[in-house]
């Protein structure tokens, strides 16, 4: 698991966007799986293996949860409407086998059974950031791009998501790619750290080896404090 973090400004979310196929870099290559998929549209990049949630909440609000994830499902779908109308009983079996395979897995690891016939806008803030993330494990991702995955939950509500992120990458075997503000979450979690500022990758490694590096304390606090950062951290403080 891999943290993006810098200041705001720094080009996190532009990076996201580059790798998810939203910008075109002005320069480089965004490579995956050793293929250049630089020119390669979004939808394509999610047929590969590329899944991303958003800072803003992206569901649909008067869709229910079961909906709202199955339309992550929808780039694997081997059937189209055309085959839908000459093979109806293909895309039906289709739909019942992608519909079990939500229910079984994600619905049931991301612990929503309770909620999945509600329609998103009734839900609170912190069990419609979840769904996303259940909308994006739909997709059977191979690399998971979360973009500020915590941002504006409660203590309790951080907690939650940080033990789902770990379980993400232990029990389905993701790889995950994260932009997050909340330093001890990220500090908590987190095997590599990546540190931008204005575009430039400054510091790199270990979350421990990260918070020490002076180029990274002057980006977030303008000084070469260690001391300072620590307690920002450890204060769980966003960045």
């Amino acid at each position: 698991m891999t943290a993006v973090i810098g200041p705001n400004g720094a080009g996190k979310t532009s990076l996201f966007n580059c790798i998810s196929g939203f910008y075109t870099p002005q320069q480089g290559a965004i490579r995956f799986e050793g293929a250049d998929i630089t020119r390669t549209h979004p939808p394509h990049r999610a047929k590969l293996g590329l899944a991303r949630t958003f800072q803003n909440i992206a569901l649909f609000r008067g869709m229910t949860v079961l909906d709202n994830i199955k339309l992550g499902r929808h780039a694997h779908m081997r059937t189209n409407l055309f085959d839908a109308l000459l093979y109806w009983g293909r895309a039906q079996k289709e739909e019942m086998e992608l519909r079990a395979e939500i229910e079984q897995r994600v619905i049931d690891f991301l612990e929503i059974n309770h909620i999945r016939n509600q329609p998103v806008a009734s839900l609170p803030y912190g069990l419609r950031k979840r769904v996303e993330l259940a909308r994006a494990l739909a997709m059977r991702p191979k690399v998971l791009m979360l973009d500020e995955p915590v941002a504006g939950m409660n203590r309790e509500e951080t907690e939650d998501m940080a033990r789902f992120i770990l379980d993400v990458k232990e029990e389905w075997g993701v790889t995950i790619l994260m932009v997050e503000h909340d330093m001890g979450m990220v500090m908590d979690i987190s095997d590599h750290v990546v540190v931008l500022n204005f575009g430039t990758v400054i510091a790199r490694g270990a979350p421990a080896e990260v918070t020490q590096n002076p180029d990274v304390i002057r980006a977030y606090l303008g000084g070469t404090d260690v001391e300072a950062l620590q307690r920002r951290i450890q204060g769980r403080e966003a960045a």
